[in-house]
């Protein structure tokens, strides 16, 4: 083995981690402003099934995604663990709810596989790894395949 494959096999990836349903999902740090409890959120006529509206985050509109509709789940009661991920993509803020936030881990990149073709319902387009965890695994989302490009432009109308 050489010194940079080593290296990589060393490399610590840091995700916030969370679940929707029973499924363990995580997301890289960097990408992650913020999560917040959830809060009063304003409908937003005519939008697309997942957009659950938008809230007012210290004076900026932040579209409110629902992450479970996202994915083709039914839709569960906001409760106390509830939480909403907020998220820049293409250079907008989106919030994601979420059935509740884990914890932050650093996990090494070596111990990440490539998706398989359905991973929970979750269509493979918007996964970009697996990571094996001693008792679990954990599905990587990438974030920026998650809204298209039409979902985006819908969101910035809000």
């Amino acid at each position: 083995m050489t010194q940079a494959q080593k290296k990589q096999d060393d490399e610590l990836i840091q995700l916030v981690t969370f679940s929707i349903g029973e499924e363990e999902f995580g997301v890289d740090i960097l990408k992650v402003q913020e999560i917040i409890r959830t809060m009063e959120i304003t409908k937003v006529p005519r939008a697309q099934d997942f957009v659950e509206g938008v809230i007012n985050l210290r004076g900026k509109v932040i579209p409110i995604i629902d992450l479970r509709r996202r994915f083709g789940l039914s839709s569960k009661a906001h409760d106390k663990h509830t939480r909403i991920i907020v998220i820049e993509i293409s250079n907008m803020i989106v919030g994601f709810v979420v059935d509740s936030v884990s914890e932050v881990l650093r996990i090494p990149s070596s111990t990440v596989e490539p998706p398989p073709p359905v991973v929970a319902g979750v269509e493979s387009e918007y996964i970009s790894g697996v990571g094996k965890l001693h008792d679990r695994l954990l599905i990587l989302l990438d974030l920026d395949k998650l809204l298209s490009s039409s979902d985006l432009e819908a969101l910035g109308q809000f």
